[in-house]
C-alpha cells in the first residue's frame, strides 16, 4: 500500500461554541522535526487550554491528548494519519477554551473535523 505526506505545513482553524481549534500538519524529516515543531507551537501559543498531537515517523506513531478526556483528541488524530496513509507526518491541534462545555462525542467530532479541514488544505505527496 502506498503511504504519503504532505508537501508543506499547512493550517486550518476551526471555531465551534467559542472554543478556538487550530490543526497544524506537518511533514517531518525527522523526530527531531516534530519536537522542534511542537515546542515552538507551545511557545507561540502559551495561554492554549490544550495542545494535542499524533505523528507517525517511519514505524513510529505515537499520540496525546494533553489533558482532555483519554480518547478525544490524540488518538482519533493518529486514527486519521492511518486511514489517509500519511506517514512521515505530524498533526497539531490548539485548542484554546471557550467556557463551553463540548462533551466527549462533540469534542471529538471538533478535533476530527479541525485535523480533516487541515489536511484538505494540504498537497498530498507520496513517499
Amino acid at each position: 500500500m502506498n503511504e504519503f505526506t504532505v508537501k508543506e505545513e499547512v493550517f486550518a482553524l476551526t471555531e465551534v461554541m467559542k472554543s478556538k481549534f487550530t490543526a497544524f500538519v506537518i511533514p517531518l524529516k525527522s523526530l527531531d522535526t516534530f519536537k522542534t515543531r511542537l515546542e515552538e507551537i507551545k511557545k507561540a501559543n502559551p495561554k492554549a487550554r490544550h495542545v494535542v498531537y499524533a505523528y507517525r515517523f517511519e514505524m513510529n506513531s505515537k499520540s496525546n491528548d494533553d489533558g482532555e478526556p483519554r480518547g478525544t483528541a490524540g488518538r482519533p488524530i493518529l486514527d486519521l494519519l492511518h486511514k489517509k496513509s500519511l506517514n512521515n507526518t505530524a498533526i497539531i491541534v490548539v485548542r484554546y477554551y471557550g467556557g463551553i462545555q463540548l462533551g466527549a462525542g462533540r469534542l471529538l467530532r471538533t478535533y476530527v473535523t479541525s485535523v480533516v479541514n487541515a489536511i484538505n488544505k494540504a498537497e498530498i505527496v507520496e513517499l
